[in-house]
């Protein structure tokens, strides 16, 4: 270009650059997170806090204009980035879009279209979980390969890798669907996913514990829509659907750590302070204020950075947050990962505003200690010294779960049943013992027929005990299968192996049963047949317990109703010695008098209770009476 051209043309360029500066200048905001996205008119509580995010999103003023609906307060924190609006929702609002307008002094603007939807009928009074119910837990990257284009998705770093213990294997929420029918065929009537919401983190993002978008399934699973289409197809089967959340802690690449809205919002900002897991201290009248404040805050890993729900907006945040999914996806409940590790008025507030929204709900938090002293401190109704109030209905019963796997882990020697007949004896601690979960293994334990050594008489035993106690049972997938793993060690690769016949090419298809061995198909129908019989048992639902000392290696217990329809009375005899073993009826008196037999639920025999009873060797017999 020549000076006399540059010359005439530099005004005409410096016009164009002002022009061009006008035109970003006047550019309309961008929202690039609106949480919760829509709500519902017809809640329980009138107040919702709407999270808006976006670059410098704080200079705007957001107004509205929808019958019931009003702006009580907009907050803006310490991250420009960020607007809360409190708005109060009456109980004559009705379902319908109005728009939230942002406007700026600058003459910036930009409207986001707020949906209220109608709730579906009888929403609030939804009916959770209860001991009718049985639960089948899956982890879905593990179960079933429903749709092979989702295995690996472009943006997101963790591709599929089955070769990988912790990779990606590629299940997602179609699989499930599609094998609805097996879930059914097995008896159990509740289905438990381990968590389904974003984890776009660079690797073992498959288990699901580190979200990075709480409002959003990872599309390596699948869709929202797809979540909540899952809700509605178990819901054909006869078989609702819970959730697993994480209330303690995010995955460090949720997006909320490139911007945090305040300093606190996370414990220990940009410094990762590890958690003692001192489980007691919560609880416990010596315990320093060091360890309490550093169980609720210290992060479980690097890779996890804690909440800090004291933050009121945290709070709040993650409370919208779980109700909007259950509106959502139509849950029948909660299962809420450690749940103790979260700040105690939190919860205490958490568990008060859920159960408030749907009185009639279940949820079922993880403490995983062997204490029942501990575990019933987190239950609603318990009155603790320290004040604490809870709203929570169930717990995982990790106290006599263990209790029982240790037993059946003994090769001999002692009285094995002793400790989990002691540790049943303390149901006195719990305000509702009936409520808690009971379980024969997690994603987290080592799978039971390892645990028994592969004993398959012990792991009868242990199946029988979970489906006979006077608990909520909980089934891991697999289980029925005698999958095995390492045991002693934690290994989390050998407990999560995918399920055989959930991908093509499987050699081994688990739901028709072909290329199972004999023992495995025997196995499946054990569990088949005792979930199916626990399923239209009443004594077992709601029964009384009456339980027996045990005596060499042999522990009968008996579950009665007198107010039962059909069977009133059920005894749960075991042997685990090599040999039969001959009780003298007499000794169960009070349960037996005018019993002169038993049928057993399992082989269809019939035992004569009148003199003695005769247990065959390494057997557990359920004889309905």
């Amino acid at each position: 270009m020549n000076k006399t051209l540059a010359r005439l043309l530099t005004p005409l360029l410096a016009s164009g650059a002002l022009l061009a500066a006008g035109a970003v200048q006047a550019q309309a905001p961008v929202i690039d997170h609106m949480d919760p996205p829509f709500w519902w008119a017809g809640m329980q509580h009138k107040g919702l806090q709407l999270m808006v995010h976006g670059p410098a999103i704080a200079a705007l003023e957001p107004t509205l204009s929808y019958p019931g609906v009003r702006i009580a307060a907009v907050s803006r924190v310490a991250s420009k980035n960020y607007l809360f609006i409190d708005l109060l929702v009456d109980a004559d609002a009705r379902p319908g879009s109005f728009d939230i307008v942002f406007k700026g002094a600058d003459g910036r603007s930009t409207t986001y279209a707020y949906k209220l939807l109608a709730r579906e009928p009888g929403s609030s009074q939804r009916k959770g979980f209860d001991t009718k119910d049985a639960i089948y837990q899956i982890m879905p990257d593990r179960f079933a390969n429903g749709i092979t284009a989702n295995d690996s998705v472009a943006g997101l770093p963790d591709k599929l890798d089955r070769k990988l213990g912790h990779g990606r294997h590629g299940g997602d929420i179609q699989g499930i669907i599609d094998h609805l029918d097996y879930v059914e065929g097995l008896g159990f009537t509740q289905l438990w996913p381990t968590p389904l919401v974003e984890n776009d983190m660079p690797a073992a993002s498959y288990h699901g514990y580190a979200a990075t978008d709480l409002y959003k399934i990872d599309p390596r699973y699948g869709s929202n829509e797809d979540f909540k289409r899952l809700s509605t197809e178990a819901r054909k089967h006869g078989i609702g659907l819970i959730q697993d959340v994480v209330l303690s802690h995010i995955g460090l690449n949720h997006w909320w750590m490139k911007d945090l809205p305040t300093p606190d919002w996370i414990n220990h900002p940009g410094t990762f302070v590890a958690t003692r897991h001192a489980h007691t201290a919560v609880h416990d009248p010596y315990a320093s204020k060091e360890d309490a404040d550093n169980f609720t805050t210290g992060w479980f890993s690097p890779g996890m950075p804690d909440m800090n729900q004291t933050n009121p907006y945290v709070a709040n945040y993650l409370i919208q947050n779980n109700i909007w999914w259950i509106e959502y996806a139509g849950l029948s409940g909660l299962r809420i990962d450690t749940f103790g590790y979260s700040d105690g008025g939190f919860l205490s507030e958490y568990t008060r505003r859920l159960m408030q929204e749907y009185p009639n709900l279940n949820m079922v938090g993880e403490e995983w200690s062997k204490l029942p002293s501990l575990v019933s401190h987190w239950q609603r109704g318990k009155v603790n010294f320290n004040g604490y109030v809870s709203s929570m209905p169930s717990l995982m019963d990790f106290p006599l779960t263990e209790a029982m796997r240790d037993a059946l882990a003994k090769k001999d020697g002692g009285n094995i049943f002793t400790d989990v007949y002691e540790t049943l004896s303390q149901d006195y601690l719990y305000p509702d013992p009936k409520r808690l979960v009971l379980f024969e293994g997690n994603h987290d334990t080592a799978r039971i027929f390892s645990v028994v050594n592969e004993d398959y008489d012990r792991y009868r035993m242990d199946i029988a005990f979970v489906m006979t106690m006077p608990r909520i049972p909980h089934f891991y997938t697999g289980d029925e299968l005698l999958m095995t793993s390492t045991v002693g060690t934690r290994d989390d690769n050998s407990y999560r192996h995918d399920f055989p016949g959930g991908w093509a090419g499987d050699k081994v298809n688990a739901f028709t049963g072909a290329g199972l061995t004999a023992r495995q198909r025997t196995a499946q129908d054990f569990v088949r047949k005792l979930v199916t019989w626990r399923k239209n048992s009443p004594v077992i639902h709601d029964g009384k317990l009456m339980h027996y000392a045990p005596e060499n290696n042999t522990w009968v217990y008996f579950r009665y109703d007198e107010q039962a329809r059909g069977v009133k009375k059920v005894m749960v005899a075991m042997n685990a010695n090599a040999k039969e073993m001959v009780l003298p009826a007499v000794r169960f008196h009070e349960m037996l008098d005018g019993v002169a037999s038993g049928r057993d639920v399992l082989s269809g025999k019939t035992y004569t209770l009148k003199d003695e009873i005769r247990l065959p060797a390494k057997s557990v017999l359920i004889l309905e009476l």
